[in-house]
């Protein structure tokens, strides 16, 4: 039975033990209740009771309240670990957390430079202020890796450019989730080397407390360098009924010059969410639009370096969480969850290879419909989890797909695809252990209409509360988009008799989760077979569309210590952030070329930093460095021609900061970016900017 620990009478009980009897539940209701420690056997029998009313979002685990003390708090739950929600301490596979603090330190406008301090990440950028960015993982391509919104997909068909762009302000996000390496079989084909998942929502635990206000109100200005505004409000609705009400609505403007010639950029976002959470179900719908014009400078080619582009993204969708309870063999209480999922995407595009001119002028317009069910339940053998997704891409275009008489002028070429995938999925936890074993099996009308599979083992082992083992091998695998099919210009050419992209990925990783501070090591092969590629095989070619046969191996090690936590609160050191990754790329083939321009150009060694601390009263202050080597070499030009040379990209460091007086219910802020006004080349031919200040405050009622 349930035994505790004495205590007063006003002191919050701690349970060291567990029994299933009917009169060991809990009989001290009505006072607070902590759950002590917990083994893996009998997290496994609570599971139900640990599963996420609201719907599943992946997290972090959290570590001991004390120094070398054994307890350990029952962990949120995750979902881009595994199909179903499941304690973050129970995964049988590691992800990494980037929290609304980080992002709130880091001084950032943007999704992207926050992704930035994460050391498996690769984020290369044309302009300042997460503009034309390209994000990639483990060695990968922007093209690789599964965005999300609250578990919701919104990876597009065309390209993966703008992939990045995502449809939600800095004001609704809660947390930034990665999973690195292969999840086909959890997330689908799109997400072949990671993916990111953005959590908006706040989680179950955070409800409103006894006489607090259900409204709030979040503004942010910030205007600086190169007449840069940025603007952006949000209203939320936080309420309980018979149910947990939550509703919020966020909008934001940005207008800039440029860091870079050509750069310049004016959009806006709109962003809005309702979700309910009653004890039969939950229900959760979100929509979202971004809307940008910029300066696209040498986007495809430095021999034109004046290019535009105009993009527009709209999101919809809605998702639900229905547990059945219904009485199984033995007459024990099972329960199973049903998980339906409607999800609409368009995207907007129209580019000019030479600024406010008809040349090279493209427009595209891409729709996804997507349908899926999930369902699980737990039972003797542990959780078991099936579901199935059917998904239809289509896109409309003046040069991509096939010719199409089509009734819009702009439109003249169109091509489709549907996807079903099948998913299963077995989870086990036994003592220590953690074992999850599934596949996807996956038919796609653009291959040959037959089922492929692609199945996964995920393991962990808990030395101890605080001390986690993994290890993996997955397989993916990636449709090339329209782009990489069909797209020509003066500058490029696609294929469409390019393979699919497939990979299998094996990993093996260390935790280290303690209050004072964390550490987290990983080692991975990447075999990756039919890689797409953009390349030139002579100095004066075009970028041609080209399967490779390309292998990526790496570790990558992150360690944050809590120095206030560890010296206390009167001395100023706060946190400390340190990491590092390598990756050496082996190529199975001997196919010559001359320049790659994506999955070639890694990034050999990234090494971040990033310290925060106190400076007097309510003034603190962050500081992120980043020293980068990346693989390959830019084709240098001069005066808009081609001289055929070759220069590598080199190492470069660069610092940021950020001074922040922080009250109550507003701030006020000033950012640095490339404090040491380093100029560098990252991507192609753009010659990074220098140093960028911003000032802005922002006011929360």
């Amino acid at each position: 039975m349930l035994s505790q620990t004495p205590r007063s009478s006003s002191a919050p009980i701690t349970f060291r033990h567990f029994c299933r009897k009917g009169y060991a539940l809990f009989a001290c209701l009505g006072r607070e209740v902590r759950v002590g420690v917990l083994g893996a056997a009998t997290l496994a029998c609570a599971a139900p009771c640990l599963q996420a009313k609201t719907l599943p979002v992946l997290a972090e685990s959290h570590a001991a309240d004390s120094v070398g003390a054994p307890e350990q708090e029952v962990d949120e739950v995750v979902v881009l670990a595994s199909r179903t929600p499941m304690a973050a301490n129970l995964v049988a596979r590691q992800v990494m957390t980037l929290s609304q603090q980080d992002l709130e330190a880091a001084g950032v406008t943007s999704i992207n430079d926050l992704l930035k301090l994460a050391v498996g990440i690769d984020v290369r950028q044309r302009g300042g202020f997460g503009m034309q960015t390209d994000i990639s993982i483990n060695g990968g391509t922007h093209d690789q890796i599964a965005i999300l919104i609250n578990g919701v997909p919104i990876s597009n068909p065309h390209t993966g450019h703008n992939a990045a762009d995502f449809p939600v302000n800095l004001s609704d996000i809660q947390r930034v989730e990665i999973l690195e390496g292969a999840a086909s079989r959890v997330l689908g084909s799109q997400a072949f080397s990671g993916a990111i998942n953005v959590i908006t929502r706040p989680d179950a635990s955070a409800s409103n407390t006894a006489g607090a206000s259900p409204h709030s109100v979040k503004a942010e200005v910030a205007a600086g360098s190169y007449a840069t505004v940025l603007g952006e409000a949000m209203y939320a609705y936080d309420a309980r009924r018979k149910g947990r009400l939550h509703a919020s609505v966020s909008g934001s403007g940005r207008r800039s010059d440029g860091a870079v010639t050509n750069s310049d950029f004016r959009g806006t976002k709109w962003f809005g969410q309702l979700a309910y959470d009653h004890r039969a179900f939950t229900l959760a719908a979100q929509a979202g639009t971004t809307i940008n014009d910029f300066g696209a400078n040498t986007f495809y080619s430095a021999a034109y370096p004046n290019q535009w582009e105009a993009t527009q993204r709209h999101l919809a969708s809605v998702t639900a969480d229905v547990p059945l309870r219904f009485s199984g063999p033995h007459k024990r209480n099972v329960t199973l969850h049903l998980s339906p999922q409607v999800a609409w995407m368009r995207n907007l595009d129209h580019f000019q290879l030479i600024r406010d001119t008809p040349t090279g002028e493209n427009f595209h317009r891409t729709d996804v419909l997507t349908t899926a069910l999930n369902a699980w339940l737990d039972w003797r053998i542990g959780r078991t989890s099936v579901g199935g997704e059917w998904r239809r891409e289509e896109i409309i275009s003046s040069n991509l797909g096939q010719p199409r008489a089509l009734p819009s002028g702009h439109y003249n070429h169109y091509d489709g695809r549907s996807n079903v995938s099948l998913y299963a999925e077995q989870s086990l936890i036994l003592r220590a252990f953690t074992l999850s074993v599934g596949f996807m099996a996956e038919r796609n009308t653009a291959i040959d209409n037959r089922f492929r599979f692609y199945p996964g083992v995920d393991l962990s082992y808990r030395i101890a509360p605080a001390l986690r083992l993994y290890a993996s091998w997955n397989r993916s695998l990636r449709l090339p988009t329209f782009t990489d099919l069909y797209y020509k210009s003066p500058t490029q050419q696609g294929n469409v008799g390019l393979r699919p992209e497939e990979c299998s990925a094996w990993n093996l990783g260390v935790d280290w989760l303690h209050r004072l501070g964390n550490v987290k090591a990983k080692v991975y092969y990447n075999r990756g077979t039919n890689m797409i590629d953009w390349v030139m095989f002579s100095a004066d070619d075009k970028y041609h569309a080209t399967n490779f046969q390309l292998d990526n191996v790496g570790i990558s090690l992150t360690s944050t210590l809590h120095l206030d936590r560890q010296w206390g609160t009167r001395q100023p050191l706060r946190r400390l952030t340190l990491g590092y990754a390598y990756i050496h790329q082996h190529r199975r083939d001997d196919q010559a070329y001359f320049k790659s321009n994506y999955a070639m150009e890694y990034l050999r060694h990234k090494a971040t930093a990033s310290l925060e601390h106190h400076i007097w009263r309510n003034l603190s202050a962050t500081w992120n460095l980043r020293v980068q080597d990346r693989a390959g070499a830019y084709l240098v030009y001069k005066n808009g021609q081609n001289t055929g040379e070759l220069q590598p990209y080199g190492v470069h460091a660069i610092l940021d900061g950020r001074l922040q007086w922080q009250m109550r219910r507003w701030k006020v802020y000033a950012d640095v970016t490339n404090i040491t006004n380093t100029r560098y080349f990252d991507l192609g031919n753009v010659r990074q900017a220098g140093t960028m200040v911003m000032v802005g405050g922002s006011l929360t009622l």
